[in-house]
């Protein structure tokens, strides 16, 4: 966890972020001690996002977790950003075409936000959670949206980027990095082969808006075992479609 807040309000949003992980509820105590701040001012933000509707508690077990107000302003920014109805039909007919999952994210400071998921329909496919946050550089999503972020910004992740090693296969080394993204720029698309997790591969390739700026991305991914990477090659046109239908469809940011 990063460090702890010194004001309230940062507090209080660290501890709203806290609880999104865990969906069931939490005790104060967990989210606490994961916080790294005392019971007592854990106990004071929760009775504060309880009374306002941020947060909720069952009575019984005393667990906390997420309440519907989070999910009503959840809801006004994916319907601000044409998550809610527009980019779903066309991410569920990637997903037929393909008989694949179907994944869109965002980028999000130094993060991705997954903001749909449509499962193929294969037994076995890959499953991601819309509201997670997972890495750039080494998921074929984050790639993209690494190497088609505005100059500025996409100099800053190259360089800076913390370069976790989830898997034997993960890029680690800044310069390997940086060749990579050249690479994903120059042929419009990403390869993630066993980078995140060992057995996934995926593709994937930006969304622009109407004046040419990425504002998402969205990939096919599928077990390794299914699916060689020159067969992720095949979803390109599929994919490619999509992300056009996408530029139409989703409202500038």
């Amino acid at each position: 966890m990063s460090q702890t807040p010194p004001d309230m309000v940062g507090k209080a949003l660290l501890l709203l972020t806290l609880l999104g992980d865990y969906p069931d509820g939490a005790s104060l105590s967990e989210v606490a001690r994961r916080a790294g701040f005392p019971l007592s001012t854990a106990h004071r933000l929760a009775s504060a996002l309880v009374r306002d509707g941020y947060a909720c508690v069952d009575e019984t077990s005393r667990r906390y977790r997420l309440g519907l107000q989070v999910f009503s302003l959840a809801s006004r920014v994916a319907h601000r950003h044409g998550f809610a109805g527009s980019a779903l039909p066309v991410l569920r007919r990637l997903a037929e075409q393909t008989s694949e999952s179907a994944l869109m994210s965002v980028i999000d400071g130094h993060h991705q936000l997954y903001v749909h998921h449509v499962q193929g329909r294969h037994s076995v496919s890959v499953s991601g959670e819309p509201g997670r946050r997972g890495p750039l550089h080494c998921t074929s999503m984050g790639k993209v949206l690494v190497a088609f972020a505005p100059e500025a910004q996409r100099d800053e992740l190259v360089e800076t980027l913390e370069l976790t090693p989830f898997v034997p296969r993960t890029i680690v080394d800044r310069q390997q990095f940086r060749d990579e993204i050249r690479t994903v720029a120059d042929q419009g698309y990403a390869i993630a082969d066993e980078e995140h997790e060992a057995g996934i591969r995926a593709i994937g390739v930006p969304v622009k808006d109407l004046d040419g700026a990425t504002i998402a991305s969205v990939s096919v991914a599928a077990p390794a075992y299914r699916v060689s990477r020159e067969k992720l090659l095949d979803y390109l046109p599929d994919l490619n479609e999509a992300a056009r239908e996408l530029t139409i469809l989703l409202p500038p940011r």
